[in-house]
């Protein structure tokens, strides 16, 4: 086998569901499976489905070298145990010596925000970039940073938790205890609960409307397709979301000089409404060589990082 032209399997893990597919060696998605997760089921239950899975795959192929694994944690990259995954309900698991042994491959596996980066830095928005920071603006916050062409791990693999710094000392706790975590005031779960606590109290605005008044149903969705409409409460909510995320993007920057930053995640996809105070937020809080650094939606939406544990496979022949 020729490790130049083989192929290699990529694993992208959530919590609802996982896909598997062989990426050849430019990043072309040659197949690909989608499973339920079904996590309620446990890990050893999840783990034989992506196996299964990925014999599916294998059957068809003689030219894989390695699999790859995108997976939410916290996770440690270098033993390859996902220490804790709350959508999962995993709590050290060693999910990469498992999938090796299993499919009899080298495997890799990191988190899913690195791998996304990774995978738009090599094959989407930052490719030709060896410094960037991608951001994932969805049901949480993530981030994965790349400088000189490497990705920034930390000493635990913990490196880049942008969702877990704190913007506003004085607001409520997070999930960790953390004062006013950007995750917490910004993700989509947040806008969401904003405007539910909005209308709840009275506010006027068409998100009531869309669903059917059922206030405690709404989800950033909502909100989104009710600011792009020009609802007033829709818009100061989203404003406000794109601008403290712009306060974490300033902090981003300022603390690893990235060349871009490129921005996925269903949150993102707001458009115009969430872009543009965004930016502003950078141009007005940011040392001057930043006012007009690339930010950048990504190119390859949910295919970010399973293209990203493609590379991270190929990265482990190499090795």
């Amino acid at each position: 086998m020729s490790f130049a032209t083989a192929s290699v399997l990529a694993v992208d893990l959530g919590g609802t569901s996982f896909r598997v597919a062989l990426v050849d060696a430019d990043g072309h998605i040659l197949q690909r499976v989608r499973r339920p997760t079904l996590p309620e089921q446990g890990a050893d239950a999840v783990i034989l489905r992506i196996v299964q899975a990925a014999r599916e795959i294998l059957a068809g192929t003689t030219n894989v070298c390695a699999v790859g694994v995108a997976a939410p944690g916290p996770l440690n990259p270098f033993t390859g145990v996902v220490m804790y995954a709350s959508t999962l309900g995993w709590t050290d698991v060693p999910l990469r010596d498992l999938l090796s042994a299993a499919l009899g491959l080298p495997a890799a596996i990191d988190n899913d925000a690195n791998l996304a980066a990774l995978g738009e830095q090599r094959f989407g928005a930052a490719r030709g970039f060896r410094d960037m920071a991608y951001i994932t603006l969805s049901t949480g916050i993530g981030c994965g940073v790349i400088l000189d062409d490497r990705l920034v791990r930390g000493s635990r693999g913990l490196a880049t938790e942008l969702g877990n710094t704190s913007v506003q000392f004085d607001s409520p706790v997070d999930h960790f205890g953390l004062p006013g975590a950007l995750e917490a005031l910004a993700a989509g779960p947040a806008i969401a609960a904003l405007a539910q606590r909005r209308l709840g109290a009275g506010d006027a605005s068409v998100m009531r409307d869309l669903v059917g008044g059922r206030v405690e149903t709404i989800t950033a969705r909502e909100v989104g397709e009710a600011a792009n409409a020009g609802d007033a409460l829709a818009l100061s909510i989203v404003r406000y979301a794109a601008r403290v995320i712009g306060i974490g993007v300033v902090n981003l920057l300022h603390m690893f000089d990235p060349a871009i930053v490129v921005i996925g995640g269903s949150v993102s996809t707001m458009g115009a409404v969430l872009w543009e105070p965004l930016r502003a937020m950078v141009r007005e809080c940011a040392m001057l060589p930043y006012r007009n650094i690339p930010l950048v939606p990504a190119a390859l939406g949910d295919d970010s990082g399973l293209l990203g544990a493609a590379a991270l496979a190929r990265g482990v022949v190499v090795m």
